[in-house]
């Protein structure tokens, strides 16, 4: 039975930035997932593995280095049972290279649940996890209603790289909960009846 299986969580590091301050939220949440006990997270941080910027014509052969970049991330996404997009907000949207890792990948993200923590200023990245729902729609996911978001994200840390507001435990904990149940769903749901789109 799958639920007897750990679920494998792909945390995706979309901000590639010089100085970013990314690295210190996905740390915090995979304490999180390593604290939890039945998931499997496996850190994908787009700034250690670039993929190809430039879309070949339709039908057309990648370079080799193309497929090299890619086959350094895309069987980690396959394998997922269930996603995370660590994001900050570019400009009210999300960041350029965690798009480019979309785009590079369709049915590796079909049937499969994701959660967001975002990170930012005043809005706390919450209109780059907004535009982020409206793209996973078309690549038929299931994004998940409760998000983390750190407004202020710089402040919102201690020097030991934890959350001063307890408040942000508690949201990862029911991020993670709600994650949990539609990976688990899904998963059985796809190894009943493969997914099609």
């Amino acid at each position: 039975m799958s639920t007897e299986q750990n679920l494998k969580v792909a945390v995706v590091l979309g901000s590639t930035r010089d100085g970013r301050f990314g690295p210190v939220v996905a740390d915090w949440l995979l304490g999180h997932l390593d604290a939890r006990g039945g998931m499997t997270a496996d850190l994908i941080d787009l700034a250690a593995t670039p993929l190809p910027t430039v879309m070949p014509s339709w039908g057309a052969e990648l370079p080799e280095r193309e497929r090299e970049l890619l086959a350094a991330v895309s069987p980690r996404l396959a394998a997922a049972d269930a996603f995370v997009f660590v994001t900050p907000e570019y400009n009210h949207s999300f960041p350029a290279p965690l798009k480019n890792a979309i785009d590079w990948h369709n049915q590796q993200w079909h049937g499969k649940p994701i959660g967001f923590v975002s990170y930012g200023g005043l809005s706390g990245g919450l209109r780059a996890v907004e535009q982020l729902r409206v793209v996973m729609a078309e690549l038929n996911s299931v994004t998940i209603r409760n998000t983390v978001s750190f407004h202020g994200a710089a402040q919102a840390f201690d020097a030991d790289g934890k959350p001063k507001d307890p408040a942000a435990d508690a949201a990862a904990k029911t991020l993670l909960d709600q994650l949990d149940w539609w990976a688990q769903a899904l998963r059985d749901a796809r190894q009943a009846r493969p997914f099609t789109a």
